[in-house]
């Protein structure tokens, strides 16, 4: 029963929530997510205001349990006094209903208000509006262009977002729980001391400021390291999963243990910025130590003094040091909370600099769904120089036909992965335009663009998942047999049913490893065949296909290649110039410009760069040329 009620609660925020990333019909694509608030406050507030009612619930009840501490060192006096005007026999006579409030209080009442803050803190809030913040921050990093995850580690991204959700959340919960309580706890015990001594109240009052000024003036410094430390912990995250990443490299050519070295760089980073973080952390203790000292021996000499008077009853007294001491334990701990609440603040400073930042790709206002029902490309007027203002590609002009079969050759860094990039929209152009049937693809979705475009590259990189999941990545509800035939159509049946994860995973449901390592690139180089053929867009790019197969395998599959391309507009670029021979027409990329075309046979004559590229290929491979262009491709 328990159990079932405590789902219902769970219920009550949907941690996906999204709402500006919704489409009219329900469903999340990109164009539709509206940016999170880059000033740290706003930020956090626009998450607070996605779970308003469940935070107004966990501020009642924060008040409510300062309330009931405060309430219940009071019954104790209370008690004491009771104790000294009643005999054991008449105890309960004399004082029932203040006993039995008591034990209502500490049985039922404390009972429930501290199930309500469990409740909100652990099923409400926790993890739903913790990961509703990582999800829209998520969200809003996979909007970003292409060049915005060349220029960054992949694992640091992925601390920011988990860093984030955590942070912040926090932030709020503590805010609203714990701090909150702890005013509440201030607020009435320096009522209640004031009517049993007025000084007790004015000493609280001065440690009360002193408190203030403690966190005012100390705590600014854990903000500060707080933020670097959060930062520190970003880069350790990517340098770390790089080098995971990257391991056969660091096996084969890392024999001085270099990385090593880079890694522990980031660790000494870490180290660094946590010991002024955590220096600042015992000034505070230390200080806050001082001022609770000085607080309670004035209190408890103020209370002692008063009994000795006369003025204050023992039950008085019992109040005022029961308070105290527990506004002792308090303070130290709210204080470890309030450097909490500092160190999450500067962790949220810290990435959302980095989840908040504005696409630099973005689908225009008026975009429409591409509609490519012919398949014609027109490269109009196109300029592209990666931003350095010249070199790569300059006032290129080229029309492919409906269904032609086109192959881009050229020396390395002569522009031809580059055309392709473009064509996908992975950058935006410098000059000139982009058509497809028409269409100018800069005033069309990113999604229905790429879409429309099947891709192979040359550096096959497939998620951890199943085998069935990589093929039907680009057309997720395909049926089992649709996945199956492409797999047989990519050549890659044959191996399929031979592979075994370390989970026990066999076949079409085992998993390939991180960015497929579990497989040989020409074992990944089908199953990007097989998705590419199980995606059937009307335009595809074969970017060195099948330059991971040997020939017997190249040979096997060609003849499907062949079917593949059938009724497609083909773009196919491979150093290997055997492969794309028998293209229709053949563009010689040179510096970014066209110096050549025709088909093979025209271009042998041409006695051009063609043909000194046919004939000084060897063995499979292309003498490079420009070493720096090729830096830039």
């Amino acid at each position: 029963m328990m159990e079932r009620l405590l789902k219902r609660f769970e219920t009550i925020l949907d941690p996906f929530e999204d709402a500006d990333a919704k489409g009219p019909d329900g469903v999340y694509r990109s164009g539709h997510l509206a940016p999170l608030p880059a000033q740290t406050n706003a930020f956090i507030w626009h998450f607070a205001k996605q779970a308003k009612w469940p935070l107004i619930g966990l501020l009642i009840v924060g008040g409510l349990t300062g309330g009931i501490e405060a309430v219940l060192f009071t019954g104790v006096g209370w008690l004491v006094d009771a104790l000294n005007r009643s005999t054991p026999d008449t105890l309960l006579r004399d004082h029932f209903w203040l006993i039995a409030g008591l034990l209502f209080v500490t049985l039922v009442g404390r009972a429930l208000i501290l199930f309500a803050s469990s409740v909100l803190e652990e099923q409400v809030i926790s993890p739903s509006f913790y990961n509703r913040i990582r999800w829209q921050s998520y969200r809003r990093l996979m909007e970003q262009a292409y060049t915005f995850f060349q220029n960054d580690f992949a694992g640091r991204l992925a601390q920011k977002v988990q860093q984030v959700g955590m942070a912040t959340g926090d932030f709020i919960t503590t805010v609203l729980q714990t701090f909150w309580s702890f005013v509440t706890f201030i607020f009435l015990t320096i009522t209640i001391l004031g009517a049993i001594d007025w000084r007790m109240s004015l000493v609280l009052a001065l440690w009360v400021a002193g408190y203030a000024w403690i966190v005012y003036a100390l705590l600014p410094k854990i903000r500060r390291y707080g933020r670097a430390s959060a930062d520190a912990r970003s880069v350790v995250s990517g340098r770390v999963v790089d080098s995971f990443t990257n391991i056969l490299s660091v096996k084969l050519f890392d024999s001085s243990r270099r990385e090593d070295a880079f890694v522990k760089d980031g660790f000494t980073y870490l180290v660094d910025t946590t010991r002024q973080a955590t220096r600042a952390i015992t000034e505070v203790r230390t200080a806050v130590n001082i001022l609770n000292g000085l607080m309670m021996t004035g209190i408890g000499v103020i209370a002692v003094v008063g009994w000795q008077a006369g003025a204050t009853s023992a039950g008085g007294v019992a109040t005022a040091l029961g308070l105290v001491l527990r506004l002792n334990q308090m303070s130290g701990w709210m204080m470890f909370n309030i450097n909490g609440l500092v160190r999450n603040y500067g962790t949220i400073q810290d990435a959302v600099a980095t989840v908040t930042r504005l696409p630099t790709l973005v689908d225009s206002p008026e975009a429409r769904p591409l509609v490519a029902t012919r398949g014609a490309i027109r490269y109009d007027d196109v300029t592209f120089h990666y931003g350095k203002g010249s070199g790569v590609i300059s006032r290129l002009s080229l029309d492919i036909r409906p269904g032609e079969k086109v192959g881009l050759v050229g020396r390395s860094g002569a522009g031809k992965t580059t055309l392709v990039n473009l064509l996908l929209r992975l950058y935006d152009l410098e000059g000139g335009r982009i058509l497809i049937d028409g269409q100018d693809i800069a005033g069309v979705t990113q999604d229905s663009l790429r879409a429309a475009i099947g891709v192979v590259t040359q550096d096959t990189s497939l998620l951890h998942r199943s085998i069935r999941d990589n093929i039907a990545f680009g057309r997720p509800d395909a049926e089992d047999e649709d996945v199956l035939l492409a797999a047989e159509r990519a050549n890659a049946e044959g191996f399929i049913p031979t592979l075994r994860d370390p989970k026990g995973r066999t076949g079409y449901a085992a998993h390939v490893g991180e960015r497929g390592i579990k497989l040989s690139g020409g074992q990944r180089q089908r199953i990007a065949i097989a998705r590419v053929l199980l995606k059937d867009a009307p335009i595809l790019v074969l970017d060195e296909a099948t330059s991971a197969l040997d020939s017997e395998v190249e040979a096997a599959i060609q003849d499907n290649l062949t079917r593949m391309m059938a009724g497609k507009t083909v773009i196919a670029i491979a150093h290997r110039l055997s492969t794309i021979a028998a293209m229709d027409r053949l563009i010689v990329l040179d510096e970014g410009a066209i110096v050549e075309e025709g088909d093979h046979a025209t271009l042998l004559a041409m006695n051009g760069l063609y043909a000194s590229l046919w004939r000084r290929q060897s063995g499979g491979f292309l003498f490079s040329g420009d070493a720096e262009s090729a830096a830039a491709e």
